[in-house]
């Protein structure tokens, strides 16, 4: 068979149906109008919806809302959204109410003259794979955050528990620990998804603006008020707003925040209408919000409103076996035109940043990745790289008790007792494991023994 007659019978109406019915991807198609033409078995069973009952339907009618939710592109009435191809994770719910996690693709479908005539959507059912992870505890990642310890394991598992419903999320944990990135995580696990997602720093913003810049206000409302201005909360129609160092809000401000909670609706400064918005609250702050509320510094009311959902994101000195996977997750961050030379940690920089406390969490463990990666030169960042409070670590408590003098005779011992393994050896010497790496720096003669990690 000839190219040109191969092409053919793949065209043909019966060969590109057997075709399509045999992948592993559920495949939509709908015409600019989103009435649905074709739907395989695949989409049948993630959605569980037969064809019958889609083939020829509004997307919207049948799903009894948009399919991709507030990233849908048809949700305007007027022209044809202009994309060629998209994709991104999507949560739907079955008809039978499972949650399934797919993996969507859209493609825009053309005319031989180029005219637009309708979209192809694949689904990658990812949902046995992500519950597998969770299971096992062998998840790394989730929606930009990085973490494989139990801890975190239980934080990914109340962002996706969460991510369903429409109920307020507090977030608490201390400064660094990546608040923000686990409001951002809920929203784009939420039907919200595609729709703004609007983080809001309530203490860095000066008092006599904070209520503007929340709610917006109308023209002439104060002095430089030229013209009408949403607000923050207008701006977030049908997505997230994340309100972080919520417990600086001043008293005012907490009312107005509570009527919003209660009633979904606000007044712009100097305006008398109403304005009624569709929008989910998560709140953070690093302070003990019920001693903000003993001490009478936050209302006890708004405390109950915003805290319906709490979620605390561990310290990093409480998840240490994450370090290896972020620092390797920050070192590939760094990799550019302008630094294309990968740059690896030696394990006595590991052992010291491991003994470390980090008070400053994720965020000063990023920065002191930045700093190593500037101040070290070849491809090995080496302890004398790391910035001058991690060599310091005498600053600190030990967190295996008092230090005791090695002597290379025992080390020697020790490295050949346990075949070499370093970490086996520094907890029989009764050392961490930064102390005995130190030691073998500086005895290089003992380099010739085999060692292991």
């Amino acid at each position: 068979m000839t190219q040109p007659q191969l092409v053919q019978a793949i065209a043909a109406r019966e060969n590109l149906e057997r075709i399509l019915e045999s992948l592993k991807e559920g495949i939509i198609a709908h015409d600019l109008q989103r009435r649905i033409f074709y739907f395989n078995q695949e989409a049948e069973r993630i959605t569980g919806y037969s064809r019958e009952e889609v083939l020829g339907r509004d997307c919207h009618a049948v799903f009894e809302a948009p399919f991709c939710n507030e990233r849908c592109s048809f949700c305007d009435t007027g022209n044809p959204p202009n994309f060629d191809s998209t994709a991104y994770p999507l949560n739907l719910i079955s008809k039978s109410g499972d949650k399934r996690h797919v993996e969507l693709t859209a493609t825009m479908m053309y005319q031989a003259d180029g005219e637009r005539i309708g979209v192809l959507v694949s689904l990658r059912d990812l949902t046995e794979l992500t519950e597998l992870q969770a299971r096992t505890e062998t998840q790394s990642s989730f929606s930009n955050i990085i973490g494989r310890n139990s801890k975190m394991q239980t934080v990914f598992k109340q962002i996706r528990d969460v991510s369903d419903y429409d109920f307020p999320v507090h977030i608490s944990g201390e400064t660094g620990t990546g608040k923000e990135l686990v409001a951002a995580a809920i929203h784009n696990e939420s039907r919200r998804a595609g729709a703004p997602f609007v983080p809001i720093n309530c203490g860095a913003l000066p008092d006599g603006l904070i209520e503007s810049e929340l709610f917006g206000h109308v023209k002439g409302a104060f002095s430089g008020a030229i013209r009408d201005k949403k607000g923050r909360f207008e701006l977030a129609h049908n997505g997230t707003v994340f309100l972080d160092e919520v417990a600086d809000l001043s008293k005012p401000l907490q009312v107005k925040l509570l009527r919003f909670l209660q009633e979904g609706s606000f007044e712009k400064v100097g305006g008398e209408r109403t304005v009624h918005v569709s929008v989910r609250v998560i709140s953070a702050t690093n302070k003990d919000l019920k001693r903000e509320v003993r001490q009478h510094r936050f209302r006890e009311d708004l405390y109950y409103r915003l805290n319906v959902i709490p979620v605390h994101i561990p310290p990093l000195r409480e998840r240490k076996t994450d370090i290896p996977l972020l620092l390797n997750h920050f070192l590939d961050q760094s990799y550019n035109k302008a630094n294309p030379a990968p740059k690896r940690f030696t394990d006595a920089a590991l052992a010291q940043m491991m003994d470390y406390p980090w008070p400053g969490n994720v965020r000063e463990l990023q920065n002191a990745v930045q700093f190593s990666i500037v101040r070290s030169s070849g491809h090995r960042i080496d302890v004398n790289d790391l910035p001058l409070e991690l060599r310091n670590l005498t600053c600190y408590p030990s967190r295996r008790g008092p230090a005791r003098k090695l002597d290379a005779e025992r080390v020697k011992a020790a490295l050949r007792e346990t075949a070499g393994n370093k970490a086996r050896a520094a907890k029989q010497l009764g050392v961490g494991r930064a102390t005995l790496y130190r030691f073998l720096n500086d005895h290089p003669d003992l380099g010739s023994t085999h060692l292991t990690g």
